[in-house]
């Protein structure tokens, strides 16, 4: 055993005891952390707006504050870009996280110098629970690699900018720099086709031991070594024993990945997002996540089919119950306050507290971590037949994640009162106006993730006969115009 592979063992042991400390009194510490988020952003504006000098209790902030989206929390964002400090938590942040908006462009999500540690020892530490857990740390030797995005920031006021993966790339801890893979001048590569060229050439000879990032890039990268070495990739990384992944659900690529490495490995579930780090997958074989209650975030649950209601109730963690979807609204100390980042959760323990991610509160696709919602592909279709005589009765859209041959796919099934007369040219109008909207979909295009949509015509009546078999026809019964599985699909 080397001397780096027993010092995480140690160090390992240290972080579960920890951890089980605050994990064995949850709503006292989620407690102290709304106590802290209160106290510590009261002469803000928003804590001026909102009155926290009033807060003490759950129920008086459920009162001060109501629950906002991105949208509705911009004006005070758009302050904060503009170079004001002291707007939704004290001073400026470190980074705002840019990321895809839903309604209008890009989004800024601050960081600040007390949420920015969170991210990256969570994250450390997940890796932390799989070796006191599994008592495996021969993979700290070898190598490692984190895809991500360009590291390269722009700055906005005095303020860096840019994607999550690529501010994180800069807080890489210096025991692991020697280890990890890409170099800097890969990492910034923007083109996503000749990034993971690189890291193939990079990599292929190097002892990989643990590979981390999103699914759908990942398959990328295990394609071409495969292609490269025209070897399996646990054959072309003997050693390779971890994957480390979050984003989407792991589940529809698995046994993909186990016919491209060749074996079986160990996997951690992360749960990032930025707007926080909320939990990380702490066993092996238990289900879910261990939500990080301890981490700068007090979190707030409302039950998902009262969500919409006019004022539906805001449960704390000593209240949930298990199995129930829930949507997920935090606090934080990055300055977002009330704040629904659309993901709906589940319990699956107590004891401690377990979660998985069961959807959004929306209909969405996000088979490859695109996060398209239903206004988008809305918008696209109608700005498509702007300017033609096109006509049509229904639509819906799904992923095609395991086509016959070529790449994925995101397939429209549209019944058309009058056809497009040239189906290539409409398909690609409406790929041209998602590409516009939104940005994730746009690098899985260019990235050669995806390919652009395939539209599948639906025979006349098609989707009112789908609705009738399932007993859902009239009334106040609408068809889904989007999901992200093929259940509509597959019937239609």
């Amino acid at each position: 055993m080397s001397i780096k592979s027993f010092a995480a063992k140690l160090f390992a042991k240290k972080i579960y005891n920890d951890t089980q400390k605050w994990a064995q009194k949850p709503v006292e510490t989620q407690q102290k952390v709304l106590e802290m988020l209160v106290t510590k952003a009261a002469q803000t504006n928003f804590g001026k707006d909102h009155h926290f000098e009033g807060i003490r209790s759950h129920a008086d902030f459920a009162k001060h504050i109501p629950v906002r989206d991105y949208e509705d929390l911009k004006p005070y964002v758009e302050k904060v870009v503009k170079g004001q400090e002291d707007v939704l938590w004290p001073g400026k942040p470190l980074y705002f996280a840019k990321t895809s908006g839903t309604t209008s462009g890009a989004k800024y999500i601050p960081l600040t110098k007390e949420s920015m540690p969170y991210h990256i020892e969570a994250a450390r530490n997940a890796i932390l629970h799989y070796v006191h857990e599994t008592g495996k740390a021969q993979f700290v030797d070898g190598k490692m690699i984190f895809l991500q995005g360009s590291p390269e920031l722009e700055e906005k006021n005095g303020i860096k900018f840019g994607r999550l993966s690529g501010i994180v790339a800069h807080f890489v801890p210096a025991y692991l720099q020697r280890n990890r893979m890409p170099s800097w001048e890969t990492n910034c590569i923007d083109d996503w086709e000749q990034k993971v060229d690189a890291i193939v050439e990079e990599t292929y000879n190097e002892d990989m031991s643990v590979i981390s990032g999103i699914p759908s890039w990942v398959q990328m990268y295990f394609e071409r070594l495969e292609k490269k070495g025209h070897k399996k990739v646990g054959e072309i990384f003997k050693n390779f024993s971890l994957f480390i992944y979050g984003g989407v659900n792991y589940e529809p690529y698995r046994a993909k990945f186990e016919n491209l490495i060749g074996r079986k490995v160990d996997s951690i579930e992360l749960f990032p997002a930025s707007e926080g780090f909320f939990a990380y997958q702490d066993k092996q074989n238990a289900k879910g996540m261990l939500l990080l209650l301890n981490s700068g975030i007090f979190y707030e649950f409302i039950k998902a089919d009262e969500f919409f209601n006019e004022h539906p109730k805001r449960y704390t963690i000593g209240e949930v119950e298990l199995g129930i979807n829930y949507v997920m609204i935090i606090s934080t100390n990055a300055g977002l306050w009330g704040y629904n980042i659309g993901d709906t959760i589940q319990f699956t323990s107590t004891k401690p507290y377990r979660v998985i991610v069961s959807g959004r509160i929306k209909h969405y696709i996000s088979a490859f971590g695109e996060h398209v919602i239903g206004k988008e592909v809305e918008n696209a279709l109608k700005e498509a037949m702007e300017g033609t005589d096109v006509r049509v009765n229904e639509f819906t859209v799904a992923p095609q994640i395991n086509p016959d041959s070529g790449l994925p796919y995101h397939e429209w099934f549209i019944e058309f009162e009058k056809e497009p007369t040239d189906m290539n040219a409409f398909s690609l109008a409406i790929d041209k106006a998602m590409r516009k909207q939104n940005v994730y979909y746009d690098d899985l295009i260019s990235g050669n993730i995806l390919r652009t949509v395939v539209i599948t015509k639906v025979g006349r009546n098609g989707f009112q006969e789908y609705m009738k078999s399932i007993g859902k026809l009239g009334g106040q019964n609408k068809l889904p115009r989007l999901s992200n599985d093929r259940k509509i699909a597959d019937a239609l």
